[in-house]
């Protein structure tokens, strides 16, 4: 049986980062009651911009050896170079994973697999950056093929140029779904936290998750959030995410027997996610349409180019019937897009003509 099949949903809980060895027994303590699987820390934090604080490394390693001798909580940790590898082995890390920024990166990915060779460790491989479900797929066929057995993908979001959507990293469903659809068996959790960066939606996206059938969770979680060294908005206290578990809705997985009711109750419940996510699509669309308007004014164009606009019809023809959707469906579908981008750019111009009369 896989380590990550446990008949429950996979619970996997702990700070961002390894601040302190107060903060990670405290932690740890406040965890042990709530029966999670694995108690999750960050002990080589590179930030996106130096300066920042970037992790205990190695000395962490002794704080989370404690976790395991006094709580009996199993721990895992992200590795990101082939030393991180030694050292957590050296040190019985229980699990590893694979950061969104080293998934991202074959090369990279490449020399983790070939570090574990001939090692028998579970590895959590998180989705690379970019909304890319091949690149996801070769990360953990890598590992597959150094021998790894016991492999989960966990869905983190992906990044966005778009910041008003309200999630940090856009979580696109389709592709975590895309996933499932091509390897059934493989277990796949959800990351909250990076996805929503929003300690206050954690809950709500972690029960979409579940109603997804995605097989756990991994929370961060801390025992005083507002004063984390990383990641601070996203944090919940053991309280919160013991609040979480308790009211969390596990429904039932589909199996022949299940009436048509419950069968479809499942499949709105995936469609609202995809509803919601063409819905923020549309929204970023038109923030371009906005953008368009303020450049054709600036350059003195006229809003309506009709070449550009039979250009753009042809091609979303052409990837229409790729992928079996009716022709008469999509124009008559981008036809509404393109009205409402005109009225958006005609908008702009107006304002331009209103300033001016003032």
């Amino acid at each position: 049986m896989s380590y990550f099949k446990k008949g429950k949903p996979f619970i996997i809980a702990g700070p961002c980062s390894a601040e302190t060895q107060t903060q990670i027994l405290e932690t740890a303590e406040a965890l042990a009651s709530l029966n999670i699987d694995l108690f999750r820390a960050g002990i080589w934090k590179p930030r996106t911009r130096p300066g920042a604080f970037e992790g205990n490394g190695v000395l962490a390693l002794e704080w989370l050896a404690e976790v395991k001798s006094r709580y009996n909580l199993p721990v895992t940790i992200e590795v990101a170079e082939t030393n991180h590898i030694e050292e957590a082995l050296m040190n019985n890390i229980d699990v590893i994973w694979i950061g969104a920024r080293t998934t991202v990166n074959p090369f990279q990915v490449q020399q983790l697999a070939d570090a574990l060779q001939g090692v028998s460790i579970p590895v959590m491989i998180k989705n690379p950056v970019n909304p890319d479900v091949d690149l996801w797929l070769g990360a953990i066929e890598r590992f597959e093929k150094a021998g790894i057995t016991n492999i989960a993908a966990i869905h983190r979001g992906f990044s966005s140029y778009n910041k008003q959507s309200g999630y940090r990293n856009q979580p696109n469903w389709t592709l975590p779904i895309e996933l499932k659809r091509r390897r059934p068996e493989l277990p796949i959790f959800c990351d909250p936290s990076h996805i929503t960066g929003n300690r206050d939606m954690v809950a709500e996206v972690a029960q979409k998750a579940m109603d997804m059938r995605f097989d756990g969770l991994m929370i961060e979680t801390h025992p005083r959030p507002e004063e984390a060294w990383t990641d601070a908005a996203q944090q919940i206290t053991p309280y919160q995410l013991q609040e979480l578990l308790t009211h969390l809705i596990i429904r039932q997985e589909f199996t022949e027997d299940m009436n048509s009711h419950t069968k479809l109750e499942n499949l709105r419940l995936i469609m609202d996610s995809f509803d919601a996510e063409i819905i923020d699509i549309i929204a970023r669309r038109m923030e371009l349409s906005e953008e368009i308007g303020k450049v054709k004014k600036e350059c003195n164009m006229t809003i309506y180019q009709p070449a550009r606009w039979q250009e753009m019809l042809k091609t979303r023809e052409e990837r229409a019937l790729k992928n079996n959707l009716h022709k008469d469906f999509i124009i008559e579908l981008f036809e509404k897009l393109h009205n409402e981008s005109i009225r958006i750019q005609l908008s702009v111009l107006e304002s331009v003509l209103n300033e001016i009369k003032k």
